[in-house]
């Protein structure tokens, strides 16, 4: 009996994690709609900047402070983002969850699989 019990537990845990990797394409204006909501917010970079502290920001919709979205690597994960500048004024698109920092959306972005870049 335990052993069905595992086997109905681990189908339940793929069929979560199966389903937890489709996240519907929205664009960076409609992000604001869905905070909490794990999406992949597609459109060009308008500006990559780079803090202080090295926090990377990509913006979407304009330039800080008028962007509409944006994604954030803080300076922990850098190293797994090579090249974060070369994305500016290309298409990309960011999956993850939608949070919202200083009234813009964002998705916080901790590994590069979060990241597609528009060929």
């Amino acid at each position: 009996m335990n052993l069905l019990k595992m086997l109905v537990a681990a189908a339940g845990l793929a069929v979560t994690l199966a389903t937890a990797g489709i996240a519907d394409v929205i664009s960076p204006s409609d992000a604001a709609q869905h905070i909490g909501e794990t999406h992949t917010v597609e459109g060009v970079v308008a500006q990559v900047s780079i803090s202080g502290k090295g926090t990377v920001f990509l913006n979407f919709g304009g330039s800080y402070p008028n962007h509409v979205f944006y994604g954030v690597i803080f300076e922990r994960n850098t190293d797994r983002f090579p090249d974060m500048r070369g994305l500016e004024g290309r298409s990309v698109a960011l999956t993850g969850e939608i949070g919202i920092y200083e009234g813009k959306p964002q998705i916080i972005l901790s590994d590069p699989s979060q990241v597609a870049v528009s060929e």
